[in-house]
């Protein structure tokens, strides 16, 4: 016998079938692509009240919440077409109506507020009742439709990438409704649970992964971008790991990416990480594996942002690689330093227009600075310093690489140790390796001479250091107390930068 849910599926194939075969009917009879005709006439307001009526069911009553049969999945495929359809203009204006004329029913809640007032003489069972019911309440309607779209095949996927849009919106300012804030918290706190740690898969990409699964790989790796394949080859081979988290709704789609070089000592710089290898067939031999520094970290989704995967892939890598080496004790990452060089630019101008020059580099360096480039004392050395950082040309000269090291390196230190956002770093890969535990261990001069990485962070690199044993506290002192751990190295430099300073 066939089941009901065979039969229906066979039923809604049916449809579907005939519903394409009137619509490909149709189209050819009036000679209007069917891209056209799906965005372009019911593109105004009037064709999006009209396909979000029909897709967004209402909220069951709290009687009825776990009676009410789903809408059919055509609802959510429809919805899904549509919002494909549209130009990017065309998604806020959609996005808008979506979270403002289908959120919550503000008027049922203001309405069990007040009755959750009246309740609380009540006895309690009547006052758990009541605050359920406006808990359902709080429901947006169009919550529903986004979990029914994350059952349909791809479903997940889409709303990862409606969540991108929701976000681009907000951070370029092209709305500023709190509708849209609200649509963009409903998905957050969705995604979260759907990405959740226990439902991802850790896995291992090497080079005998799935083709697919490597151009993605090189595709999304932001730090230290892919040259070739033989380029890949390599970071997926003797004496690396690559690691992925993946999810199954996802397939194919790795989530977030972690490159792992397995050395003796902990690196100080990343050309010998990235661009000198051993020989592609070279066997590892473990006697000379005693760290694992993670060179490079992405998140290829932008829809999951503020969803926390690359501190828990980290915390699954150092147990795997524990697992694999016993011996293994050292954990650090060798991590750019975004941000940086425009940091230095502004507090250049800043000492500039307030006539402090001085308290940044001490008198004998401003002397070699004007040497080095010709200019006059005072304003005009620090235009030229700044024109330096600006195009990296003071790598070119040895007397200048000299005389800034020492100013760089305690400038920097100050900007990952220094320079807060609301009391915690303001580096982004300080913080985020901050939360994790880390202690900001070690600064390297040198360490990325890339074009890329002298334009971010004047070639400066910084190792954080996992020591597992401390991790905890670290975290917590930071999260709970804003407190950074360092190491002595850092915290000298920061201090010859408050010293010259006058902090």
């Amino acid at each position: 016998m066939i089941s009901h849910p065979a039969i229906r599926a066979f039923r809604s194939s049916v449809r579907c079938w005939r519903q394409w075969t009137v619509l490909k009917a149709a189209l050819e009879a009036s000679d209007v692509s069917g891209w056209r005709w799906y965005s372009s006439p019911i593109r105004g307001v009037t064709g999006m009240e009209e396909i979000l009526a029909r897709v967004v069911a209402p909220l069951p009553t709290y009687e009825t919440r776990d009676k009410s049969p789903p809408p059919p999945e055509s609802n959510s495929l429809d919805f899904m077409h549509f919002y494909g359809s549209l130009e990017k203009e065309d998604k806020l204006g959609f996005l808008a109506k979506l979270s403002q004329d289908f959120g919550v029913d503000h008027k049922s809640v203001s309405e069990l507020a007040l009755r959750l007032l009246d309740t609380q003489l009540r006895d309690v069972a009547t006052v758990l009742q009541v605050e359920d019911r406006l808990r359902y309440g709080l429901t947006p309607r169009y919550k529903q439709l986004l979990n029914h779209i994350s059952r349909v095949e791809g479903g997940v996927k889409f709303l990862v990438d409606l969540r991108a849009d929701v976000l681009e919106i907000i951070s370029s300012k092209a709305s500023e409704s709190p509708h849209i804030r609200d649509l963009n918290g409903t998905l957050k706190s969705l995604l979260s649970e759907w990405f959740s740690v226990g439902l991802l898969r850790l896995e291992r990409i090497t080079w005998q992964s799935p083709c697919e699964i490597l151009q993605r790989i090189s595709q999304y790796e932001a730090v230290h971008p892919v040259r070739n394949w033989t380029d890949l080859k390599r970071r997926v081979g003797p004496y690396r790991r690559c690691y992925a988290f993946t999810h199954a709704a996802m397939p194919g789609e790795p989530l977030v990416v972690l490159h792992v070089a397995l050395t003796e000592d902990i690196s100080d710089n990343i050309q010998s990480i990235v661009r000198e290898f051993a020989t592609l067939d070279s066997e590892e031999d473990v006697n000379k594996i005693n760290a694992a520094v993670f060179y490079s970290i992405s998140s290829t989704q932008a829809g999951l942002q503020g969803v926390e995967l690359g501190n828990y892939l980290i915390k699954r890598v150092v147990r795997e690689l524990q697992s694999e080496f016993p011996h293994m004790a050292q954990f650090s990452s060798l991590s750019p330093i975004p941000g940086f060089s425009s940091w230095l630019q502004g507090l250049l101008g800043q000492y500039r227009k307030e006539g402090r020059g001085s308290d940044l580099l001490s008198e004998q360096e401003w002397k070699e600075v004007e040497q080095a480039t010709d200019s006059a004392p005072g304003t005009p050395a620090i235009e030229a310093l700044r024109k330096l950082i600006a195009t990296g040309e003071w790598l070119r000269s040895e007397r200048l690489t000299r005389v800034l090291e020492p100013v760089l390196m305690r400038l920097c230190a100050w900007y990952l140790y220094g320079e807060k956002r609301r009391g915690y770093a303001l580096n982004p890969v300080g913080n985020f390796h901050l939360q994790n535990g880390a202690t900001m261990w070690r600064l390297n001069w040198h360490a990325d001479t890339s074009p890329r990485g002298v334009a971010n962070s004047c070639g400066v690199m910084v190792n954080y250091r996992y020591f597992l044993t401390e991790t905890s506290k670290n975290s917590a002192l930071y999260l709970q107390n804003k407190v950074i751990v360092a190491s002595e190295q850092v915290l000298g430099l920061v201090s010859q930068f408050q010293k010259n300073s006058k902090l």
